[in-house]
């Protein structure tokens, strides 16, 4: 179960973009974990909060349809190293504006740098894998789910020790930009055979997905829209409904990350084993019943257990959908995917913007009902999957 990961370790290209993943993982836990200290600074209500919400989804549905020809145009290496660099600028802009106005349009930025990385990553990791004929999706996307882990689990113990907020997150940030120069030196390293370069074939052009790519859009619309509740709300929901002191509030996002990592870690060893519908259908069930546990008995224990049990369930669901989107027949290098992932987005960055409109007129437990929903959703359509 372990070998596939000396191999990755071993391997120095699998290393390098493991590293971009786990990075991006850091930034997103980190953000994830401040969302709540957002809320109570410009006082919003559930409903403002997910309007405000809606603006990183936007940033993220705008640059995706761009980021196929500037991945053309630029190598794969080349848009890794610049998006990474102004995600981590962009990164520290929401915390410093005055007005909530102004954090809309940075969250708006810091959207199109995370679709210019979600989508370059994605590729490079697909490349290698055809490339060196190896699994390393799930792995890289295990760093990422560390990297967020740890981010959120940090962001929350520094909320608690009272440390100002805008103080850690430009912490963050320089690690973040300082991180960029090792991601270069180990990138000098990278076989150019591996990576999409600027001069390979003819230029590909996002488009409507075909219909091999619309059973996969199907179930990433309601797994991202999982990933992106936990992301965004589990915080708000340890400190509103659980009536966590501050100091776990980001415990809830750190205890979903960390099983989602540990199942990413062994991912790749398990889909040598079990096709990715198998896979999907149980995770599925595992998600749905973990956040209905966490519904229905809304303590510390029992609601840290549902959200462990969100993060096993939903772990697989974007290695396998990312890596079955790159390669969609009849769609050109990073199209697939790129066509995927704007749908996906509505999922991970629109849909918990919904779950706080829904939240403002019932209650966020009732919200979080509609993400159990979506999950039964993915089991049902998943069944229809073939080839993965």
């Amino acid at each position: 179960m372990t070998a596939h990961l000396r191999l990755f370790f071993n391997h120095s290209t699998s290393r390098s973009i493991g590293l971009v993943f786990a990075m991006q993982g850091l930034l997103f836990g980190t953000w994830s974990s401040m969302i709540p200290y957002i809320k109570q600074k410009f006082e919003l209500d559930d409903a403002q909060l997910g309007l405000l919400l809606l603006s990183l989804p936007a940033g993220v549905t705008l640059m995706n349809p761009l980021s196929v020809g500037i991945l053309h145009r630029l190598g794969t290496v080349r848009m890794i190293l610049i998006a990474r660099t102004l995600g981590a600028i962009f990164f520290v802009l929401p915390f410093l504006m005055p007005q909530v106005g102004l954090v809309a349009l940075a969250l708006f930025v810091m959207g199109t740098t995370f679709s210019s990385t979600n989508v370059s990553m994605n590729t490079a990791a697909t490349a290698l894998e055809k490339h060196e004929s190896i699994r390393i999706m799930s792995t890289c996307h295990a760093l990422w789910s560390s990297g967020a882990m740890f981010g959120s689990a940090l962001g929350a113990t520094s909320l608690g020790a009272g440390i100002n907020p805008v103080t850690h997150v430009i912490g963050m940030g320089v690690i973040l930009v300082s991180s960029t120069l090792l991601i270069y030196q180990s990138f000098l390293k990278v076989p150019s055979e591996v990576m999409i370069s600027k001069s390979d074939g003819p230029r590909p052009k996002f488009g409507l997905p075909n219909a091999a790519l619309w059973g996969l859009v199907a179930i990433s619309l309601c797994t991202n829209l999982t990933e992106g509740t936990m992301a965004d709300w589990s915080a708000l929901y340890m400190r509103e409904v659980v009536k966590a002191p501050a100091a776990l509030w980001g415990w809830g996002f750190a205890a979903y990350a960390f099983f989602m990592a540990l199942t990413r870690f062994m991912g790749d060893a398990i889909l040598k084993h079990y096709s990715g519908g198998h896979v999907l259908r149980v995770g599925g069930g595992i998600a749905a019943s973990g956040l209905l546990m966490a519904i229905l008995l809304p303590y510390p224990a029992t609601t840290l257990l549902g959200f462990a049990m969100v993060g096993a369930g939903v772990s697989l669901g974007a290695p396998i959908l990312y890596s079955a989107a790159a390669k969609v027949p009849g769609m050109a290098p990073g199209a697939g995917l790129a066509t995927m992932n704007t749908f996906a987005m509505v999922g991970f960055l629109g849909g918990p913007a919904v779950i706080g409109f829904i939240a403002k007129a019932y209650s966020l437990p009732v919200a979080l009902s509609v993400v159990v929903f979506a999950g039964l959703v993915w089991i049902w359509r998943a069944g229809y999957l073939k080839g993965i």
